[in-house]
Parts: C-alpha cells; sequence; structure tokens
C-alpha cells in the first residue's frame, strides 16, 4: 500500500495549513527526509520533508489549497512498485527502500532479511541534533554524523557545520558549494565561492495586473492592523557613535570565523546592548494583560527577518542566559533556518522584545511598529561616516570622522512613559559607546 502523505500539525494551535509549492511532481523519485512540499500557517511556513522513499505517486491537495491537520495530501509508492503490486513485491521493495534510505550509493536490492535493523539511539540522537537537509546532506556523502561538531544551540548541526566537515575531506570543497545557501559565504580559507542563488526571482507583476496576497502577506497585513489598534505607538530616536565596535569588529572578525566558524556581525552587539538595558528597565520587556502587567522573567528576544516573500520573526529564548558567542550562534542559526523554512511553530512565539535591522537595506532609522505581545521593538539604522564633533577630557572639541548608526524605539505609551523610553536608549547608547565585554 502507498505511504499517505498528510498535512502536519506544526503546533498545538494549528488546525490547518496551505500549501503553497510541491517541489516535486507525480513519478518523480524522492528520498526520505528530502524535502516534498512548502506550507504556510498562521504561525510559519515550512518545507515538509518526505515521510518515506519511493516516487510519488499522486497530488491529492493542489497548490493554494487550504486544508485541516493530517488530511491526506498525496501518497508515495515504494520505488519500482506499483499501487496495485502484490503484497510479496511491497515487502521485497520496502527492505530495498530500507537498504536505500541508509546506502544510498547501493544499487543492488537486497532480500526482506538482510535489511538494517532498527534505528538505534545514535540514529535517533543524530535526528535530533539535525534538520532533514543536513541529514540528506550526510547520506549522499556517506558522513557519520556522531563525527560532525555541531556548533548550533544545543549543540545542533547547521548547514555550515555539515558542509564544512565535508570541505576538510580530501575534494570534499567542490561537494559542499553545490549545497552552500544563497548569501551564506564559504568558511575562511575554504577557496570555494558561493553559488548564484537558487531561489528563482518572483515574477514582476504587469502594470494593471491585479494580483491576490499571499497567505503570508495577510497575515502580516492583520498582524500590523491589530497593533497599531492595540499599542499607543510612540518613537524615539538616538544617535550612537560606534566607532569603537566598528573598530572592534574588524579587527577580531577573521580570527572569530576561524574559531568559531560562524561570522562576526553587528547584530549580536545591538542584541546584547538592549539585553542589559531590559535587565535595568524591565518595564520594557514586559506586555500588557487586560489591566495587568506582565513582566517578563526572561528575555526572548525576536529577531526580524526579511525574506524574499514577507517578514518573520523567530524568537531567541532566554537571550538573556547567553553570551556574546551564543548570541551570534543563535541569531545566525535563526536566520538561515527562517530563510531555508525550517522554523518551528514554537520558534515564532513568546518574544518579549523585538530587533528590526532596516539599515542592512540602507535606511538610515525606522519606526518599526510593535510586535505584538510586546511592549516595545528596537530599530538598528544603516552604519555610516559621518563627521561629528568629539569632546576630549579636557574639554577641547574637535570634528572626526566617526561611524554612527541611529537607533529608534518603537514603545507602547499605555505602559511606557517617554521618560523611561528615552532612559532606556540612553541605557543602550552609553553599552555600545563604551564597549567592555568579551566577544569570545
Amino acid at each position: 500500500m502507498p505511504t499517505d502523505i498528510v498535512m502536519p500539525q506544526m503546533g498545538e494551535s494549528i488546525v490547518e495549513g496551505t500549501i503553497t509549492k510541491w517541489l516535486k511532481k507525480p513519478g518523480d523519485k524522492i528520498q526520505r527526509d528530502e524535502p516534498l512540499f512548502e506550507i504556510s500557517t498562521d504561525k510559519v511556513d515550512a518545507e515538509i520533508p518526505a515521510p518515506a522513499s519511493g516516487v510519488l505517486e499522486e497530488i491529492k491537495v493542489s497548490e493554494g489549497t487550504t486544508v485541516q491537520v493530517n488530511t491526506v495530501v498525496g501518497t508515495i509508492a515504494a520505488d519500482g512498485e506499483s499501487a496495485t503490486a502484490a503484497p510479496t513485491t511491497k515487502s521485497a521493495s520496502s527492505g530495498q527502500e530500507k537498504k536505500a534510505t541508509s546506502s544510498p550509493s547501493t544499487a543492488v536490492a537486497t532480500p526482506v532479511s538482510e535489511a538494517p535493523p532498527a534505528a538505534s539511539a545514535p540514529e535517533e540522537d543524530d535526528h535530533a541534533r539535525s534538520s532533514p537537509l543536513v541529514r540528506k546532506i550526510a547520506r549522499e556523502h556517506n558522513v557519520d554524523l556522531a563525527q560532525v561538531p555541531g556548533t548550533g544551540l544545543g549543540g545542533r548541526i547547521t548547514r555550515q557545520d555539515i558542509l564544512a566537515f565535508i570541505e576538510a575531506q580530501p575534494g570534499g570543497g567542490a561537494a559542499a558549494a553545490e549545497y552552500r545557501a544563497p548569501g551564506v559565504s564559504a568558511p575562511a580559507g575554504s577557496g570555494v565561492a558561493s553559488p548564484a542563488p537558487t531561489r528563482p526571482a518572483a515574477p514582476a507583476p504587469i502594470p494593471g495586473e491585479l494580483v491576490p496576497l499571499t497567505h503570508m502577506r495577510k497575515i502580516i497585513a492583520q498582524r500590523m492592523i491589530e497593533s497599531r489598534r492595540t499599542s499607543a505607538h510612540v518613537h524615539c530616536m538616538f544617535e550612537v557613535d560606534l566607532s569603537p565596535i566598528v573598530h572592534l569588529r574588524n579587527k577580531l572578525k577573521s580570527s572569530f570565523e576561524q574559531r568559531h566558524g560562524a561570522r562576526l556581525t553587528f547584530m549580536p552587539f545591538f542584541v546584547r546592548a538592549a539585553i542589559i538595558a531590559l535587565q535595568q528597565f524591565p518595564i520594557v520587556n514586559s506586555s500588557s494583560e487586560a489591566e495587568n502587567i506582565r513582566y517578563h522573567r526572561h528575555v526572548n528576544m525576536g529577531i526580524a527577518v526579511a525574506l524574499d516573500w514577507g517578514l518573520i520573526v523567530p524568537v531567541l529564548k532566554h537571550a538573556d542566559e547567553l553570551n556574546f558567542l551564543g548570541l551570534q550562534r543563535g541569531i545566525t542559526d535563526l536566520g538561515e533556518r527562517a530563510r531555508s523554512k525550517k522554523l518551528k511553530p514554537e520558534e515564532v512565539e513568546g518574544s518579549t522584545f523585538t530587533v528590526t535591522n532596516p539599515g542592512q537595506f540602507g535606511a538610515v532609522f525606522g519606526l518599526p511598529i510593535i510586535n505584538q505581545p510586546n511592549s516595545a521593538i528596537m530599530g538598528v539604522g544603516g552604519i555610516t561616516k559621518v563627521p561629528l564633533v568629539i569632546t576630549d577630557k579636557e574639554g577641547n572639541d574637535s570634528i572626526a570622522i566617526r561611524s554612527v548608526v541611529h537607533l529608534t524605539l518603537g514603545y507602547d505609551h499605555r505602559l511606557i512613559d517617554g521618560a523611561v523610553a528615552d532612559q532606556f536608549m540612553a541605557f543602550v547608547k552609553k553599552t555600545l559607546e563604551n564597549w567592555s565585554e568579551d566577544v569570545g
């Protein structure tokens, strides 16, 4: 009997999902855990892996259709087997399927009695510590994931980890380049160039054409309107001399990447400064509940990520318990998995404060809308060199070229007074301009 493909339940509160794209067509061969189709829910967009190896036999639910969770959306037949094949044929094919899953390079069918034993504890551990894409790459290159060190949260093996491991093997550079995601650079010293983005650009709209909103755009529109109606939005802006941090990053970024296998970006500096300030001004890390104020015990940092098809805010849970290196790794991991549609619903829930970065596209500053139910959001503008008046310890003024960034705070005036918002941002400014924390 063919294997059913069902609409997964991507969280307890999610009851339906929309199929946005089928990545395979009927008749295509597929491997277990290979991305099969994309869905969109109220919480997150995600790629759904194939539940078994074989041939995509039938697509029952077309693109753009919304169905309840656990609805059968397609079927997979074992490779070389039709839906009407005899049971004995299925048994033999099943044995072959199991062997093909564990060793993709094996082309010879084996009897059922020679099929591999049930998954062992180490294999279950590999499943928990890696994504379907990582396991797919590992299978195709005969890599034992137990030998790959994970730099992600909780020791999770990221795409960068498996690619770096493959590149370290003789002749592995070219193989790893094939899987490098758009915008992800090769590790320092690897000599591997990043390929051009593989995601096709969205077709340009035709003037006068009426185009329906995507599922994600509908959700974004709804939430933005709700936020405006809910919170009394006010914004303040501070100019920050980021020159010390710019110099520090330029000095350490090469050695940082060599030691930790991760790029040193500016975002963890802003996130860390915000965390320190939130601990001093807990009202900014609060949320409104009816006629009460919820003061949150931890800082769950929302990091806005711009996608080609919309915007999403993955959440770095308990960010206040992470050191600088942990923040950098967590931010990078969430950003990569947001762009590759690998986030889980719980990873876009529960934020207590949000940082967004319009400056990456050249904006001097932004006036962001609060990410509900947060009471505030910090916007990071572009870092630019400007002439600035500098006052030395003796009180003498001079003009120097400095790297400056404009930070804005959008806050809910129902909970946060202007004086508190300004004090909070002044604390962020002081932390950044007098940076003293070890970056690892």
